[in-house]
């Protein structure tokens, strides 16, 4: 928002009813100043917030549950905190507060709150889906180390963005306005933040695109669609937003719908990767894992159809799926009543200690006693 012109008459110091009068004869639009109503918005977005956190926590407190470590929950929490400090940001940004002591740093909050942590969330979304590419389609591990590697770039690069924007003038990017105690932004740095974020987000999309051609059943394809058509019609809005109505923090109406629409629309990301599980693991905790267990199965197969050559059968490798979900069996204690060689059906290509082959044509049966045995890395062969 900028609010340029002649502040001569400003009338500062004096009553709310004057400051709104001088300010909506200064803008052209009916000004309403904070109020009741847009504490109840921050309070309807903290619920908002409180209830994704308290899905994580559940999360956290059932990290053990196969579905959903396999979320990558260390990732999607950071995604959380980055929605936590946008928000945070948001208040002084979209005028949803009055603009009084530590409020009045509107460049620290609009540069290294609202602008950095809406670009981390999206930076965080694409090396997501970057991984997701890169374990299923190019077939290699996503590691820790990559993990936080991807971590230090997205600050990095996104920290830069922020330092060099906090460099450049307050009157070229986002102030304190003290004639009208409001922070003001630019209107080129909104349209080039904004423009920035949709530069992120058709990244996002061109990642989710070649998430079609995997042929795993966690491919995440259709949830990926559905985080992504959330995410371009929070970006319409806020174009809108700020294209169209340039003193929308004045503007109560459109300064809470563009805060309530960025904290659901990036809690709604969340939940669409972690409801799900979150979900079943309540009602269905041990049927669904079995289903996935299931589903984690059938793929091994297809790899081993896929793979297979002439030589006698070929080795399923959980690591290729990106199902390596940690060190531990995958199996309870009951299922390991015989050290080495517990299987139950088609779970056991999910072993880590066992590599599997399939009888062919004059290749030995499960009668001939050298079937089984173990390969020069320790490997049990059967």
């Amino acid at each position: 928002m900028s609010l340029g012109g002649s502040t001569t008459g400003a009338p500062v110091g004096t009553d709310r009813a004057s400051r709104e009068s001088f300010l909506s004869a200064l803008t052209g639009v009916n000004v309403i100043l904070p109020n009741g109503t847009d504490t109840a918005a921050i309070v309807v977005c903290g619920v908002i917030n409180g209830v994704t956190a308290i899905m994580l926590a559940y999360a956290w407190c059932n990290y053990r549950y196969r579905p959903i470590r396999a979320k990558n929950l260390t990732w999607v929490t950071l995604m959380y905190v980055s929605v936590l400090l946008w928000f945070i940001g948001n208040l002084p940004a979209n005028g949803m507060v009055n603009i009084v002591g530590a409020w009045k740093l509107c460049k620290m909050w609009i540069v290294w709150f609202r602008m950095l942590f809406c670009f981390v969330f999206a930076s965080m979304a694409i090396v997501r889906f970057y991984a997701l590419d890169h374990v299923f389609n190019r077939k290699k591990p996503f590691t820790t180390f990559n993990s936080i590697l991807a971590f230090g770039i997205v600050i990095v690069l996104n920290g830069t963005y922020s330092l060099v924007t906090q460099l450049i003038s307050d009157d070229l990017t986002a102030g304190y306005y003290s004639e009208m105690q409001v922070c003001n932004a630019t209107p080129g740095f909104c349209i080039s933040a904004v423009g920035l974020q949709w530069a992120l987000w058709l990244g996002v999309g061109v990642l989710i695109f070649r998430l079609r051609n995997i042929q795993s059943s966690f491919n995440e394809f259709y949830e990926s669609i559905a985080v992504f058509a959330v995410i371009i019609a929070l970006l319409i809005e806020s174009t809108v937003i700020n294209v169209h109505y340039p003193y929308y923090i004045l503007m109560q109406s459109k300064r809470i719908s563009q805060t309530v629409m960025d904290t659901l629309c990036s809690n709604l990301v969340i939940w669409l990767i972690m409801g799900y599980p979150v979900f079943m693991s309540i009602f269905r905790r041990r049927e669904y894992e079995r289903r996935w267990l299931d589903k984690l199965a059938y793929d091994s197969q297809k790899v081993v159809v896929t793979e297979g050559g002439s030589s006698g059968g070929t080795r399923g490798d959980k690591t290729r799926l990106g199902s390596r979900l940690s060190t531990e069996p995958p199996f309870g204690d009951s299922d390991l009543a015989v050290p080495g060689f517990a299987m139950v059906h088609d779970e056991l290509f999910l072993r880590e200690d066992m590599d599997l082959h399939y009888a062919m044509l004059n290749s030995p049966s499960l009668f001939d006693a050298t079937l089984v045995h173990t390969t020069p890395h320790e490997r049990r062969m059967i």
